[in-house]
């Protein structure tokens, strides 16, 4: 049947294959909403420099990159889920890739073609943050560059960070995953939930970037409902090298730091990401629970589970989407505010796209 809801799932995407690393690193760092000068300028060249070894990253957690797997089988649950609560207005599910196929810009022309009348931009990072919002700012710019008015009637879920179920599905991963740890050792595990950092500089944190007090809040949700079963800490991963100081502390730094002091049992929690990807399959898996923790004598070291495949998880991805069409809100009134030391005019202009 002719979709008459379109959902656009957006994520700036993983490549699939290492020959796609290149053209990956390429579009993110000529990113114009990410990437400052001189960054932008020496995109080709960081690009070309660093593809050896995000390729050798890549080979060892299978060869690529299972966002898009992931991405789908989510998609098709939530549909799914969806078309049984509302039989009368079919949806469809469009992934939106900000640096990899599918893009943004070609799933907007996909749902186009299928004649989507409630089209939704659902931000499959439930914490926001201005530097995952190029995928919105693509929305708008793909209109703006054809000084055409969307066909479709548009609207966002930008930002979900204490939704119940996804609360829960934390929760549940993390119970799951605390039973694996010897009996005598489970109390005194210490919790470490990791999500991306971000430049502290006046680009990103420090000009009022809501991030880290939304993943704050998913932590006090989670460990709520876990009773508050163990001690635990909010650390941060995937610093980029340079002179520029990033929100920590770092979760490397952390682990360290608690195996100096006796504290020998960790579970490292991807709280801000979804599904699987470079960062929990290479950076968390291998570089940390396996080398670093090797390193400094840590007894057991073990990570929740992503959300991945987990039903629940689409029941709350169906359960956002059906909330939000049956609130009518264009998006949320959070998204309306700009952060107060913006500098991005685009920031602007998009979220004005999406208000009206």
């Amino acid at each position: 049947r002719k979709p008459k809801t379109g959902i656009l799932m957006l994520n700036m995407g993983g490549p699939e294959k290492l020959e796609d690393v290149h053209d990956f690193l390429l579009r993110l760092f000529m990113d114009t909403d990410l990437m400052k000068l001189p960054v932008q300028k020496l995109g080709p060249f960081i690009a070309k420099r660093r593809t050896p070894k995000i390729q050798e990253q890549y080979s060892k957690i299978g060869g690529g990159s299972p966002i898009k797997h992931w991405t789908s089988m989510q998609g098709e649950g939530m549909v799914r889920l969806l078309d049984d609560l509302s039989p009368d207005t079919p949806h469809k599910f469009y992934i939106g890739f900000r640096y990899v196929n599918p893009l943004t810009e070609d799933a907007i022309e996909e749902m186009e073609r299928d004649g989507v009348e409630r089209a939704v931009a659902f931000t499959q990072y439930p914490q926001y943050s201005c530097s995952t919002t190029s995928s919105l700012n693509a929305i708008y710019r793909y209109y703006s560059n054809r000084g055409d008015r969307p066909k479709m009637r548009w609207s966002v879920i930008d930002r979900w960070p204490t939704h119940p179920l996804l609360v829960e599905c934390f929760a549940e991963h993390i119970r799951n995953e605390l039973l694996k740890f010897p009996d005598d050792k489970r109390e005194d595990v210490v919790i470490l939930f990791s999500a991306h950092s971000l430049p502290m500089a006046l680009q990103v944190v420090n000009r009022g970037d809501p991030y880290p007090q939304e993943v704050g809040a998913t932590v006090q949700r989670v460990m709520e409902r876990l009773g508050h079963c163990n001690p635990y800490r909010l650390v941060w991963q995937s610093r980029q090298v340079g002179p520029m100081p990033w929100l920590g502390p770092q979760t490397n730094e952390v682990i360290k730091g608690l195996s100096e002091r006796g504290k020998k049992n960790i579970l490292l929690v991807p709280i801000a990401f979804t599904s699987d990807h470079i960062e929990t399959l290479h950076e968390l898996d291998i570089e940390y629970a396996q080398v670093l923790a090797e390193e400094c004598g840590v007894e057991n070291i073990r990570r929740a589970e992503s959300l991945n495949g987990n039903p629940l998880f689409m029941k709350a991805l169906a359960d956002l989407v059906q909330s939000h069409l049956k609130s009518n809100e264009p998006c949320s009134r959070q998204l309306t505010l700009r952060c107060p030391l913006c500098t991005n005019p685009t920031c602007g202009q998009t979220k004005a796209f999406f208000a009206s």
